[in-house]
């Protein structure tokens, strides 16, 4: 991918023409078709990736229950943060949902990038902080929806058994 088309990324705001001529090397474009598992929930986390085309599904599977969508990535959407901060494996799996193109970076690399570029790092995990608070906020609403419901159907059935 060239250095033009890094630019229009949101991911890469703020960053000068000579830091993403130093980072691009450490980008590999990926394209994948529909239905593609990225990665799978457990998986050894090794790439971060950053969606410039398509639509990439957040899947989370429980241990005592069925999968879930937890989040839909769009065009200059990251996901696989697991890889980024350190975390050994994924916490969730990531599917194509469309026809998809992203960038993908080691996590090692990322964090190698933060160390001898610290203008660029402190941009990059300014961007990589937003999603995961994003995130999280929506694990947090998911969550309190879940438990709404558990309450609501534990006091449908106390009325219904008469308790």
């Amino acid at each position: 991918m060239n250095l033009h088309a890094l630019h229009h990324l949101t991911f890469f705001n703020g960053l000068t023409k000579a830091e993403l001529k130093v980072i691009r090397p450490y980008f590999h474009s990926q394209a994948y078709p529909a239905g593609t598992v990225v990665f799978e929930q457990g998986e050894a986390a090794e790439y971060l990736y950053l969606v410039v085309r398509g639509e990439i599904v957040i899947r989370y599977k429980p241990d005592d229950g069925a999968a879930m969508i937890v989040a839909r990535v769009q065009p200059g959407g990251i996901f696989g943060w697991s890889a980024a901060v350190g975390n050994g494996t994924y916490t969730s799996g990531a599917i194509c949902e469309r026809d998809s193109q992203v960038l993908r970076v080691r996590g090692s690399d990322l964090r190698l990038i933060c160390e001898q570029h610290p203008h660029a790092g402190k941009i990059i995990l300014e961007r990589l902080a937003d999603v995961i608070a994003e995130r999280k906020q929506s694990h947090r609403q998911l969550t309190s929806f879940l438990a709404n419901g558990i309450r609501q159907q534990s006091a449908q059935n106390g009325k219904a058994s008469g308790g």
